[in-house]
């Protein structure tokens, strides 16, 4: 490790910068940010660091640089195009035991300015020492995307109660153990919700019954995994993900996302297939709430929406009557999913003004719809689990008016680097070969919407296996 990580204390910094330009002005941006004292000189200033001394933010001497410069500093920058007063500035700065950076050029810099994740104050600093500036830029913007904005509400609820739960408990370890708690729990989602005076009362309870000894109730969070693509979860449901004890997840959540899950966590399956339910819903609703009241964080993984067809309000209704708090995490339905990976809008002015969502399930060989509901012009039906009765579908829609020609698409694993898209009519799709080849999980789309796949078909340019 040449560059040791370090944070300073800027609130004591006097601080130089030698240059006016662009390149400078980002560093006078960078610093103030802190509390330090910032000087500039530069025989040439460019508008933006003009601005700061306008506004009172630093200092400026337009003038060229001389040695005096230096005195009473302890940082320097050095932002100018003269590679010889580079120089200059760099060995009298060193020789003064003064930190000294010159701005893209790493072998005179006695310091670098890491990339920056700020959420003050919690403040991530990476560096890749001079050496791959581009990858370092990659791996703070995948943070930025990972790390909540007002994770610094953490920051500050954490500052405000530090003192107190130190005097309530001795033990390092007994500190450490309680923050986790409180910062991966429902406080810690109450500070990120702005809940603030929730989350308050919350600590102070917790804080007294973990100094009894009480171990703390769990919760659990109704999770959407969306259609397949682990890119489409939300940013808090990869956050709860990665904090869970306990993920229960249905037959939808595809491994991708699954990989996504804390590594610890216990993973249970309660995914069920056509006439094969691994575990009945009842119990399934009773596991969730059991598993909440021996402590744990639980994450209830549901593929799509769980209130689409998901059977998140059986669930919640359970853990209502068994005094089990919960959350809900609304996902991507796999209908929105599907369709816009498939190239069908769900809506378009000039093929339908509405659309509805409906369970194609069989039951006893049927599917029981208000189908003359289903019939009416400029509209689209999805019809999820429809795939085994997709001949009663195409049936009864023709029986109820809808013309054989209307066009219809089949979308299997929506979403996903496999999907697959079946096009044609209500005529022809079941006799179609690739139909018989399609597997769970499939939508199916009916509508004029549907014609417009060809041409917005995004996704997979390639795909040949639409008919008309």
């Amino acid at each position: 490790m040449k560059y040791f990580p370090i944070f300073i204390d800027a609130e004591h910094i006097n601080c130089l910068v030698v240059g006016a330009g662009e390149v400078a002005a980002r560093k006078c941006e960078l610093l103030l940010k802190t509390p330090a004292k910032v000087n500039v000189v530069a025989p040439y200033v460019s508008d933006t660091v003009r601005g700061y001394g306008n506004e009172g933010l630093l200092n400026i001497s337009e003038r060229k640089f001389v040695s005096s410069d230096l005195d009473g500093k302890q940082m320097v920058f050095v932002a100018t195009d003269d590679e010889d007063i580079n120089k200059q500035i760099h060995d009298e700065a060193f020789a003064k035991g003064i930190l000294v950076n010159v701005v893209d050029n790493t072998p005179l810099c006695k310091f670098i300015t890491p990339s920056i994740v700020d959420r003050s104050p919690i403040i991530i600093a990476m560096s890749s020492g001079g050496v791959a500036p581009v990858l370092l830029r990659y791996i703070r913007q995948k943070l930025e995307t990972v790390l909540p904005t007002n994770i610094k509400l953490l920051g500050n609820f954490s500052e405000k109660f530090r003192k107190k739960v130190k005097q309530a408990l001795n033990s390092v370890t007994d500190r450490r153990y309680f923050w986790e708690e409180v910062l991966d729990g429902d406080i810690g989602e109450n500070v990120l919700q702005g809940n603030k005076d929730i989350a308050e009362s919350q600590l102070d309870v917790a804080l007294d019954k973990y100094s009894a000894g009480e171990k703390p109730t769990g919760q659990v969070y109704l999770v959407g995994a969306g259609p397949g693509d682990p890119d489409l979860l939300t940013f808090r449901a990869l956050r709860l993900m990665q904090k869970a004890d306990v993920v229960v997840y249905d037959r939808l959540v595809s491994k991708d996302i699954l990989e996504l899950v804390r590594r610890d966590a216990e993973k249970i399956y309660v995914g069920k297939a056509k006439s094969n339910h691994t575990i009945p819903q009842e119990e399934i609703n009773e596991l969730l709430a059991r598993l909440a009241k021996e402590g744990n964080r639980v994450v209830r993984l549901k593929g799509g929406d769980p209130f689409v067809f998901g059977r998140g309000g059986e669930e919640i209704q359970t853990l209502i009557q068994e005094g089990v708090d919960f959350q809900v995490v609304p996902g991507i339905t796999a209908a929105t999913g599907a369709s816009s990976y498939a190239g069908i809008p769900l809506t378009h002015r000039d093929h339908a003004q509405s659309v509805t969502f409906t369970t194609g399930h069989l039951r006893n060989n049927t599917i029981d719809l208000d189908w003359p509901s289903l019939v009416k012009p400029n509209h689209t039906l999805v019809f999820y689990m429809g795939l085994t009765g997709l001949p009663i579908i195409c049936d009864k829609l023709i029986e109820h008016g809808m013309t054989k020609d209307m066009p219809i698409a089949l979308v299997e694993s929506a979403t996903r680097v496999n999907q697959k898209v079946v096009t044609g009519t209500l005529s022809n799709i079941v006799t179609n070969s690739e139909t018989a080849n399609l597997k769970p999980p499939t939508l199916i789309i009916v509508g004029g919407v549907v014609r417009l796949h060809k041409q917005l078909n995004w996704f997979n340019m390639t795909d040949n296996l639409s008919n008309s």
